[in-house]
C-alpha cells in the first residue's frame, strides 16, 4: 500500500492515471495528452507498475497501459477505511461534545 500512495503522491502520475483510466494508451500517447517527454511518461509508469497500479500490454512493438482495477480497488479501500476511522472519531467527539455541554447546562 505505501508504493501506491507514494506513486499518487505525484500530481502528474495521478494526471497519467486518470487518463489510462478511460482507455488503453501508448507511451506516445500519454506523453501527447500530458505534453510530457516520452522517457518522463516510461519514469512515471514504472512506478505506477510496480505499485500495481496500472498494466503493461504489448501489441506488436508497442506497449500499452492501462489502470489495474485490482490495485485501484486495493488502494480505494485503504483510502475509505481510513477515512471511515476518522470521521467515526469524528462523530464520537461530537458527541462528547455535545452531551458535555448538555450536562453544564442542566
Amino acid at each position: 500500500m505505501e508504493a501506491a500512495l507514494k506513486a499518487i503522491a505525484a500530481p502528474r502520475r495521478r494526471e497519467l492515471l486518470r487518463l489510462v483510466l478511460e482507455r488503453e494508451l501508448a507511451v506516445g500517447e500519454i506523453a501527447s495528452e500530458l505534453e510530457i517527454s516520452g522517457p518522463a511518461v516510461s519514469q512515471h509508469l514504472v512506478v505506477l507498475k510496480e505499485a500495481g497500479l496500472v498494466d503493461e500490454r504489448r501489441n506488436g512493438t508497442r506497449h500499452l497501459y492501462r489502470a489495474r482495477p485490482q490495485g485501484l480497488e486495493e488502494l480505494r479501500a485503504y483510502l475509505e477505511a481510513f477515512w471511515g476511522d476518522r470521521l467515526e472519531a469524528l462523530k464520537r467527539e461530537a458527541e462528547r461534545e455535545e452531551r458535555s455541554m448538555r450536562d453544564e447546562h442542566d
